[in-house]
């Protein structure tokens, strides 16, 4: 027997007595090879990466891009706001991006943590720092550019940066698919933005928000020119006289459907709720900036334009 055969051979019996990286088969061993490098954050600092043998992903846009690279093999948890693809569902969860436990991602014996800006509390990143672990905070401005460098973050620091040339490549082929849907439309709707959980209180989005950048993407214009979220009231719904309104997906169906909307302050009084124009698009499609976006504007293009 060569000797390139008998390393074969015990490469295999080791993946199938369930020591060979540590793991219970060779899933991992072909894909976590990659060689040291430094990987600018969203502040620009380099962080050092030398095993992404697993991975804990928080932020429902940076779970999603690890599967469209083809890495979810490397993922062993993410965060509840990792709502696509339905097998993330099915990880060990760590808490919401926000309120992450740091004790429950330790638990997981990370080599690689990749999070979001707005993840927290500051005290739960600071103590996984603090143990050795790699955290990769990833760019996510909310525009086009931003979705771009938020692939490219993730893909170089799981060594994808072939896969992640693609997904860029993908998305330019769903952005062109709007924008021929919407050239030589001139009707530019205004839209109002809800963000509701429940029959509780209900926000409305402004200027420098995903939800603005979404519907200007789809040709419409937002209703609202502050800065931000503010509390939905009657009279500033009155007020702006969108001729459509949004929510994402789960919003509507948490806050009772049409009808549950309607009874919000102010909408039936205005253009869209006498009209019943409501609509919604899912979630992470409609909000979350990542490798789907393209798909999300389309959709929410032909939700705003209506073929006639």
């Amino acid at each position: 027997m060569t000797i390139k055969r008998l390393c074969a051979l015990v490469v295999a019996i080791g993946c199938g007595l369930g020591w060979w990286a540590g793991t219970s088969g060779c899933r991992r061993e072909t894909t976590t090879q990659a060689a040291a490098r430094a990987v600018p954050d969203a502040t620009g600092q380099p962080v050092a990466i030398t095993d992404i043998s697993r991975v804990v992903a928080a932020g429902g846009s940076v779970t999603e891009i690890v599967y469209a690279l083809g890495a979810d093999a490397l993922l062993v948890g993410c965060d509840a706001s990792s709502l696509y693809p339905e097998a993330a569902a099915k990880l060990p969860q760590v808490g919401y991006v926000r309120a992450l436990s740091a004790e429950g991602v330790l638990s997981l014996r990370p080599t690689l943590v990749l999070t979001v800006p707005e993840a927290g509390p500051p005290e739960a990143l600071a103590q996984l720092r603090n143990s050795g672990t790699p955290v990769l905070v990833v760019p996510a401005e909310t525009s086009l550019d931003g979705v771009k460098r938020k692939i490219q973050t993730v893909a170089q620091a799981l060594d994808r940066q072939a896969q992640g040339d693609q997904l860029i490549a993908q998305l330019e082929s769903d952005l062109a698919q709007a924008r021929a849907y919407l050239a030589g439309r001139s009707d530019r709707p205004k839209v109002m933005f809800i963000y509701a959980r429940g029959q509780g209180a209900a926000n409305v989005a402004g200027r420098d928000t995903a939800a603005a950048e979404m519907i200007r993407l789809a040709g419409g214009i937002n209703a609202f020119d502050f800065e931000g979220y503010k509390p939905l009231t009657a009279e500033a719904a009155v007020a702006a006289a969108p001729d459509v309104i949004l929510l994402p997906s789960r919003g509507l169906e948490s806050s009772g459907g049409i009808d549950g909307v309607l009874a919000m302050p102010g909408v039936k009084q205005t253009p869209a709720g006498r009209n019943r124009r409501i609509v919604a698009v899912d979630d992470l499609l409609l909000l979350g900036f990542g490798p789907r976006t393209g798909q999300g504007v389309l959709e929410l293009s032909r939700l705003l334009h209506p073929a006639t």
